[in-house]
């Protein structure tokens, strides 16, 4: 078997990212989880719960810890304890714990929900990743929409602003690059110096936390020396004056204060983008993981709308597009289930940000079972020792459906086998680019792995849930999805995705601008006739499809049609209604600084995807894990050499770790990367020292709102060591 691109799709083009170029590596690896495991010894990594030593842990399960079973016998058992539980405490002492570990319409959300729903079971407030920046986004356009990246090749100007594109988000850099050889400037603005800042033409180190703030500084040289588009502001634009009057708070000087940009480098950026046109801006998520992610992102999307750059081609922002595909949720995850469910109601919701405040604190009902899929809170969640005290009470009945023995599988009372993309069918849709697929299966399952669908169907049938939509086929739930109101999916069904390799979303030139608003409230608009080279038609073998320009005149999703410099949701929610910066909660800035005055990076790292292939030897080779990249000034303040040991700790937890002074960081910040907690040195993952503070907006997670200090390691490790709570 071989793996390699589509050369005909218009965005990838013929080639695979590191990570899924080696998938086949991942698919036929020989510590895949093949069948159902029931635990017989105790719970924890080292068997007794100890933490492991860096390469003496285990990613294959030993036999005086798990012994197979059978899928029957392992979902009679879930079954039972599940009804054990509903009829003590309540349905709502269940609790399901997933997020995009399958990216994909079914196997991402769809029977599992079904059977969350129909069971009682509390409900996840998914927002660990993006829900914050969606909000950001949204606040400003009103939907999820962006700069297609095939437009980035008629930029001039690009801003990477906190998104490493060259490490993950490398389909686009060759339009980048094509970009740059036609005269095209790249500037990146990021606390890291990543493989992209090291090919940009301009690099821009930022303080974390502070992107509002360098935003606001821009606007104010851009209004200020009247640089902004007025004819597109006076269109489609609300609360300009306001805008106008809230940035004269944040001239450079002070803003270079906070951002540790110099005052003259925000000047010439703000001239520099309001006057190079068209200039397009990449926005990451990255952004939004500080404690005011949500108003980061809301000031950086209010850029394009007061410079006009939406109206080109090769302008605007890009930071999702996933907005775009509205498929019929409804359908897919069936949320009319609870309803019938023991407690005839919508069941409580728990942030999956605050899995450990759940796992220890909640009470009336407390969490009594947690079923884990598509997720390892065990290496992803922040404040990790206390997810880990919660994952260890022997009275947790924990299930976890995965590929590989994982940080949480170490926790897990049963464990079922998960299957690959490879090994089932599902419907794709994407957040990087404006086409939709079918992925075929392209081998059988191995061992006795199952689909997510095929789990959950199974387990309602244990439960004796004998609803109808618990029986539909997988086709069938396909077509369910695409049985929405969204007139860009009008045209497009199962059949012409399984005939097509790839078909670009239904656009319309002549009516795209009424349909934003009808899109995100699920509305067909008056028109919807597809143009040439557009929709179903816009396949690999037809012409270049038409350019797509969401806000060209205007017509935002939001409540006035309008691009919100002032919001009325937001004042309602208390937020500043216009924009505002304030220092996180943990940074440099702050008082807790006087005890940890190191403001922490816990980046992804480039070959994993997020906690996702770090077990493999082919990309761990690629990858340097265990180190902390941190300032010469800082590490000549503390005694700390190049390649020493030091231990970077805070109040929830410590780490040993390699320090690396190489130029990557800036005074005043540490960077390190994530990886699974049992293949890290002491088994102490980074999210030992996150917090599990939520976000501004969309009460996302703050990975990257965290004070910690640093020094040289010369004793006993106690790495992941649990630390008094503040």
């Amino acid at each position: 078997m071989k793996v390699q691109g589509d050369p005909a799709h218009p965005v990838t083009r013929g080639f695979l990212c590191a990570k899924v170029a080696k998938y086949l590596d991942r698919v036929y690896s020989p510590e895949r989880v093949l069948y159902p495991m029931r635990r017989v010894g105790p719970k924890g990594v080292g068997g007794d719960g100890a933490s492991p030593r860096l390469g003496g842990s285990e990613t294959r399960p030993q036999s005086d810890k798990f012994v197979r079973i059978s899928w029957d016998e392992a979902l009679d058992e879930i079954a039972r304890r599940f009804r054990h539980i509903a009829a003590e405490f309540g349905s709502e002492a269940i609790l399901p714990y997933s997020y995009g570990g399958t990216i994909a319409a079914l196997n991402g959300g769809s029977m599992d929900r079904r059977f969350f729903h129909r069971l009682g079971a509390s409900q996840l407030e998914r927002t660990i990743c993006s829900n914050c920046g969606e909000e950001g986004i949204k606040s400003v356009y009103g939907i999820k929409l962006g700069t297609e990246p095939e437009q980035f090749r008629h930029s001039k100007y690009i801003i990477a602003w906190g998104a490493n594109i060259h490490g993950n988000n490398v389909h686009l850099w060759p339009f980048i690059e094509e970009a740059r050889r036609q005269g095209a400037r790249l500037v990146v603005i990021d606390p890291y110096r990543t493989r992209t800042a090291g090919c940009a033409d301009w690099h821009l180190p930022i303080n974390l936390g502070t992107d509002a703030a360098l935003a606001l500084g821009m606007m104010h040289v851009i209004i200020n020396e009247s640089l902004y588009d007025a004819d597109y502001v006076a269109r489609y634009a609300l609360g300009f004056d306001q805008l106008r009057q809230k940035v004269q708070e944040y001239p450079p000087q002070r803003v270079a204060q906070w951002t540790g940009i110099a005052a003259e480098d925000i000047v010439k950026l703000a001239r520099e983008y309001a006057t190079t046109r068209p200039a397009a801006i990449r926005l990451n998520y990255g952004v939004q993981r500080s404690e005011r992610g949500g108003m980061s992102v809301r000031t950086v999307c209010m850029l394009p709308c007061l410079t006009g750059s939406w109206k080109e081609l090769g302008g605007g922002l890009q930071l999702s597009l996933s907005g775009a595909f509205q498929l019929n949720k409804e359908n897919l995850q069936r949320p009319d289930l609870m309803s019938v469910s023991p407690l005839r109601r919508q069941a409580r919701t728990i942030n999956m940000v605050e899995l450990g405040k759940a796992l220890t604190e909640l009470k009336e009902p407390p969490v009594k079972a947690l079923f884990v899929y598509n997720s390892n809170p065990a290496a992803v969640a922040p404040n990790h020792n206390l997810v880990v005290r919660g994952l260890m009470r022997p009275d947790l009945f924990t299930v976890v459906h995965e590929q590989f023995f994982t940080d949480t599988t170490d926790y897990a009372d049963i464990v079922l086998p998960a299957t690959t993309f490879f090994e089932h069918k599902d419907l794709q849709p994407a957040y990087g680019h404006y086409y939709l697929q079918v992925s075929q299966q392209a081998i059988e399952p191995l061992g006795e792995c199952r689909s997510n669908v095929e789990t959950f169907r199974a387990l309602a049938q244990h439960m004796g849930f004998e609803d109808e939509c618990f029986r539909e086929s997988v086709d069938a739930m396909i077509d369910g999805a695409l049985q929405s109101a969204n007139p860009w999916l009008q045209g497009i069904d199962r059949q012409l995705l399984e005939r097509e390799a790839h078909v670009r979303l239904n656009f319309d030139p002549a009516c795209v601008g009424t349909e934003l608003r009808s899109v995100q409230a699920g509305r067909s608009p008056a028109s919807t006739r597809p143009a040439t080279g557009q929709g179903p038609g816009a396949t690999q073998e037809s012409s270049d499809p038409s350019p797509f320009l969401p806000f060209a005149e205007g017509n935002f999703a939001t409540p006035s049609g309008k691009a919100e410099f002032y919001s009325e949701e937001l004042a309602k929610q208390g937020l500043d209604p216009v924009a505002s910066f304030t220092p996180p909660e943990e940074s440099r800035h702050s008082e807790r600084a006087r005890r940890f005055p190191l403001e922490l990076l816990a980046r992804k790292s480039d070959n994993f995807l997020n906690s996702s292939f770090a077990n493999l030897p082919v990309l761990q080779k690629m990858e340097d894990t265990h180190v902390l990249d941190l300032s010469a000034a800082d590490a000549q303040a503390r005694g700390i050499q190049d390649g020493s040991q030091v231990r970077v700790f805070n109040d929830r937890g410590e780490a040993v770790l390699r320090a690396r002074v190489n130029g990557a960081v800036r005074p005043g910040t540490v960077s390190a990367r994530l990886n699974w907690a049992k293949l890290s040195s002491g088994g102490a993952s980074i999210n030992v020292l996150t917090s599990e503070r939520l976000t501004d907006m969309g009460r996302g997670a703050t990975f990257y709102s965290a004070l910690v200090e640093v020094e040289a390691f010369c004793g006993r490790e106690r790495s992941g060591s649990p630390q008094p709570k503040s």
